[in-house]
């Protein structure tokens, strides 16, 4: 049995995806019967066994979302509970803060391994820019980490230029996936069902989905879905009704949790058409899982690994024309989109949460050698 530290900068109260990721490896962890702590900056949620607030944080805009980012833990409250709890492994999320998980770093026992995963892809000049000098400044407390590894394929350029680990492992987040729902039954003259599932921000495409749609033609059976919240819900109304297309295009609002799958299921094509900014994908994966026909997913950097193998299923979103086509080749290919399914839960399942969980669990059994050996 470990005795696990996971230490984030942020609070656990909001469902993003470094959160989900947090919060879904201690809950496997603990149930292999690993104790599991979550050391945080301000988190309200009363849920979690094991939690440790060390500070409050401040909201600011970073690599294109906002985030928390902590004002300065107090190093007495980290040495204390750093005493109490004699942690096997503290595992870091990364880029980190050095006045909260930094001072954790830095006041860790010497037979604790401390271990780091890059979980970003850095989309800017200023955001890169701002990683390399953390670099730069933290270059004394890294090497205090006994391994680092980096979410996706995308995130480990910013590994290797920052930090000087040309070694690290690709180790993606865990996915929590169910046995899939069975495809909801079609008649002959039921149109084909496009479904968007993401906030409603620029960021993740809506915009450029509907523009494409607005291409397809009027003569085929198809509508389009476009389940989230956010800033842009009312603009995208407004260019449905500009482009005649608004009778087609639902907006059902915030879909809970254990209707995702369901609402999944019964789409023919899933369009998940991010511009950027993505360091790995999580609703990627769960509509991989879950989809009752073919996924098409933004061609970012941070989208091609859980995509690997379907680069076939790439759109480049601000492409209109080839989005458009692209959209109506699988709309009009009933047998194409059934085909699709098979391969695609195969690559879901490289980020079960079971086996990410076990690729974690040797990646510390191998920092926990270099340390203790």
């Amino acid at each position: 049995m470990l005795r696990i530290g996971l230490v984030i900068d942020d609070g656990l109260d909001r469902p993003d995806g470094v959160q989900q990721i947090v919060l879904t490896l201690g809950r496997r962890l603990t149930a292999l019967g690993h104790e599991v702590h979550y050391l945080t900056s301000s988190t309200e949620r009363t849920d979690l066994a094991n939690l440790h607030v060390l500070g409050r944080t401040v909201s600011v805009k970073f690599n294109g979302n906002r985030l928390g980012t902590p004002l300065p833990a107090s190093r007495t409250a980290i040495r204390r509970l750093l005493a109490e709890v004699p942690f096997d492994v503290l595992h870091v999320t990364m880029p980190y803060s050095p006045v909260l998980a930094g001072r954790v770093v830095s006041a860790a026992h010497p037979r604790t391994a401390v271990v780091g995963q890059f979980v970003i892809y850095p989309q800017d000049a200023l955001t890169r820019w701002g990683i390399r000098a953390l670099g730069v400044l933290e270059r004394r407390r890294l090497r205090r980490f006994d391994a680092i590894s980096a979410l996706s394929v995308a995130a480990l350029d910013p590994v290797r230029e920052a930090f000087g680990r040309a070694d690290a492992p690709v180790i993606g987040g865990p996915v929590e996936l169910g046995e899939p729902l069975p495809a909801a039954e079609r008649g002959p003259g039921d149109p084909v069902r496009i479904v968007f599932l993401g906030r409603l921000v620029e960021r993740k495409g809506p915009r450029e989905l509907l523009a494409a749609a607005a291409r397809l033609s009027t003569d085929r059976p198809w509508t389009l879905t476009l389940a989230g919240r956010g800033p842009l819900l009312d603009d995208l109304r407004a260019r449905a009704r500009a482009a005649g297309i608004a009778d087609r295009v639902d907006f059902p609002g915030f879909v809970a949790e254990e209707d995702k799958r369901a609402l999944l299921a019964g789409a023919d094509v899933v369009a998940l058409p991010s511009t950027g900014g993505e360091s790995f994908g999580m609703s990627v994966v769960e509509a991989l899982a879950d989809a009752g026909g073919v996924v098409l997913a933004g061609d970012n950097a941070g989208y091609r690994t859980p995509m690997a193998g379907l680069e076939d299923q790439l759109v480049d979103p601000g492409d209109t024309a080839a989005f458009a086509a692209t959209l109506a080749r699988w709309v009009d290919d009933p047998d194409a989109r059934a085909a699709a399914v098979a391969p695609q839960r195969a690559a879901a399942q490289r980020f079960e949460a079971g086996a990410i969980t076990a690729q974690t669990l040797a990646w510390y059994e191998q920092a926990l050698a270099t340390r203790r050996g």
